[in-house]
């Protein structure tokens, strides 16, 4: 089997470079036909600034060859712009969609309001793009139900994120000086204010905030126990998990934070940290509390006791991180999603 992965996707995003390379320990060829849009500034910043690049991009798309044997176009996140190029090709056509735009947009981030016209155009996107797809694949269970009411389409397929292996491998052992860690861009769904707040209520503990974006202003004044660290090299993520005492999911409130599982929660299952998340209703799809993970309340309280759980409770860490590992290892490792994937688009070429 030979597939071209197609479109102006994020190159660097986790779930892009997973896929491939999923794929590709699967036995299949995996080509790729790149317009680069995405990686010269923060995603869907500046709309307008971008447009230019996105025109430009769908027209070196439209024209790009082909080759006869690829059995498959994938589309990467983000790809909604991406699709119609894709389909004029008369190859099959798999979005790997991962998250809604209107969803991202509108009712996560507030960039534009519930109603605007900008909402309508995202939402309109969205439905459109998911059903002219051959294949629409969704990261979780909840997501694709909420991606195939927005489209009025049946609910897509499934395959988790997971998490790349040739970085993110057993490396965790309980350190002897336990610290909290958390990985993010800080968008509203990962629930910073949360995190930040567990961290006032635990001054004893210390807690290391990896990252930027949206929400930069919370850390403006953090507290004390709390190191803010803007940058770090991809390379660099997995040594950061394996030092951790423990790794954070997200805590946000929007509805998104209720059906998704972050790269974040993966890579920590995949090294093997013990993870703390929210309990919502795409990480059960996953996980159980106190088997694999721990799933709480989005609530500082509530992530508060379960560090200090974890911090006091060698047993209970050391369970955790072996289980959440081995949950990694049956639903989520590369040789898993990649005979998940071979399958999916064997379904649509076949």
């Amino acid at each position: 089997m030979r597939v071209a992965y197609f479109g102006t996707w994020e190159r660097g995003y986790p779930r892009n470079e997973q896929v491939i390379s999923a794929l590709r320990k699967a036995g299949v060829e995996v080509e790729t036909i790149h317009a680069s849009v995405w990686e010269s500034e923060h995603k869907f910043a500046a709309t307008m600034a971008v447009a230019p690049r996105l025109i430009a991009a769908e027209v070196k798309l439209l024209v790009a060859k082909i080759n006869a044997d690829v059995n498959a176009l994938i589309v990467g996140y983000p790809g909604q712009f991406d699709v119609w190029s894709a389909k004029r090709h008369r190859k099959p056509v798999v979005f790997n969609a991962m998250v809604s735009l209107y969803d991202a947009l509108v009712e996560d981030r507030q960039r534009f309001p519930t109603g605007s016209l900008a909402a309508r155009a995202l939402r309109e996107l969205d439905g459109r793009a998911f059903a002219r797809a051959d294949l629409l694949v969704a990261d979780t269970r909840a997501n694709g139900r909420y991606m195939a009411e927005l489209a009025g389409i049946a609910e897509p397929a499934v395959c988790y994120v997971g998490a790349e292996e040739r970085l993110f491998r057993p490396a965790w052992h309980r350190p002897e000086h336990f610290s909290v860690l958390f990985v993010g861009k800080f968008i509203p769904l990962h629930g910073l204010e949360v995190i930040l707040d567990a961290a006032h209520l635990l001054p004893e503990i210390s807690f290391r905030i990896v990252g930027s974006g949206q929400l930069d202003a919370l850390l403006d004044r953090p507290p004390a126990n709390v190191e803010h660290i803007p940058w770090v090299e991809y390379d660099g993520l997995p040594g950061e998990y394996a030092r951790a005492g423990c790794a954070l999911g997200i805590f946000g409130s929007t509805p998104k934070a209720g059906r998704v599982i972050p790269n974040k929660a993966f890579q920590a299952l995949a090294v093997g940290t013990p993870l703390i998340t929210a309990d919502t209703e795409a990480a059960r799809e996953l996980l159980v509390s106190g088997r694999d993970a721990l799933l709480v309340p989005s609530t500082s309280r509530a992530l508060a006791d379960a560090i200090v759980s974890l911090r006091d409770d060698p047993g209970l860490a050391n369970r955790v991180a072996a289980e959440g590992r081995a949950t990694f290892e049956r639903e989520a490792s590369e040789e898993v999603l990649g005979g998940k994937w071979r399958d999916l688009i064997s379904s649509v070429t076949s």
